[in-house]
């Protein structure tokens, strides 16, 4: 993999929302941050190891709501609240993946959205945690400990950023590593893999925990700067979606791929949320299902395999006019 494009991106990602002071500019892009973080986290089971989740609001909101419920209940400082929501979420991934991975292809996807449900509904039950009702999480003075800033949205977006970098690394950790070799040898034939004397099982598993905990962990920024979650919003169907449609729309298995999807998908959501209020509903999930289609039907490689035809077109026809 290129360094230089990547880097550019990069660079883009952290000067922008430093340089245009507009809130709502500022927010998208915190948004933007944070679904390519989400992207990039689901990547690794679905990207590299070909196992289609549709359930990872679920840690997601395992995430939110252990650094929420810390805070709310005891004054546990969100840091410390992200380190164990990020250590539930991958012990739930382990528990429930065990035995999903009997399941291949399109029972495994149905299967984690089962559980995802399971999950959310449970949570709507639990009188603890405030049930449907939710938690408002107490505003405290400007504070790094508290992870609150109510004057400026840039800690936010550095979090989120600093976040994101961490996703990235281990995201390109694993894809140049024996791990990552081993998980696209499962995701192009599971029995060739087993044949060649990988453990698929312990290779999924790894898979899914790692990508579990990175999703956990932007559920606790997202918590903070929101300051009020419920089970409906942590845990929802949208989440998952989201995150499954922007990586597909950029690239499945492509360091690039959720960066690209977010950065067009997210701006997408927000914007015409903000255009259109309440007369706009679930028309930035039309706009989603429309440009899906288009991908699938005319490159499903996504965005990236789009611009790598067009490359490799302008190479052929340069070849041929010399």
């Amino acid at each position: 993999m290129r360094k230089a494009p990547l880097l550019v991106i990069l660079l883009v990602l952290l000067l922008l929302p430093l340089i245009v002071r507009n809130v709502n500019f500022q927010h998208v892009m915190l948004m933007t941050i944070i679904f390519a973080g989400l992207g990039e986290a689901w990547n690794i089971i679905t990207g590299f190891a070909g196992q289609t989740s549709f359930g990872h609001a679920a840690f997601f909101g395992i995430g939110a709501y252990t650094s929420t419920v810390l805070f709310y209940k005891f004054g546990i400082s969100p840091w410390l609240g992200m380190i164990l929501g990020a250590v539930f979420a991958g012990i739930i991934a382990f528990l429930v993946s065990y035995p999903c991975f009997r399941l291949k292809g399109h029972y495994f996807a149905v299967a984690t959205l089962a559980v995802a449900e399971i999950i959310k509904q449970l949570f709507v039950s639990w009188d603890y945690v405030e049930g449907a009702t939710g938690i408002s999480i107490p505003v405290v003075p400007d504070s790094l400990w508290a992870m609150q800033f109510h004057g400026s949205k840039i800690p936010y977006i550095l979090i989120a950023y600093g976040l994101f970098i961490l996703t990235l690394f281990v995201s390109i950790l694993i894809e140049h590593n024996r791990m990552g070799y081993y998980l696209k040898a499962i995701k192009e034939s599971h029995e060739a893999a087993e044949a060649l004397g990988i453990d698929t099982s312990k290779y999924k598993l790894l898979a899914m925990i790692v990508s579990s905990m990175l999703t956990a962990i932007f559920g606790t920024l997202y918590a903070q700067y929101i300051l009020y979650i419920d089970p409906f919003m942590v845990f929802g169907l949208e989440t998952s979606m989201k995150i499954v449609l922007l990586t597909v729309l950029g690239g499945l298995g492509n360091i690039y791929g959720p960066i690209v999807g977010a950065a067009i998908l997210i701006p997408l959501s927000e914007y015409t949320r903000t255009y259109l209020g309440g007369t706009g509903k679930g028309i930035d999930l039309m706009i989603y299902g429309v440009l899906i289609m288009v991908i699938v039907i005319f490159e499903p490689r996504g965005v990236l395999g789009l611009l790598r035809i067009r490359k490799r077109r302008r190479i052929e026809y340069g070849k041929t006019v010399a």
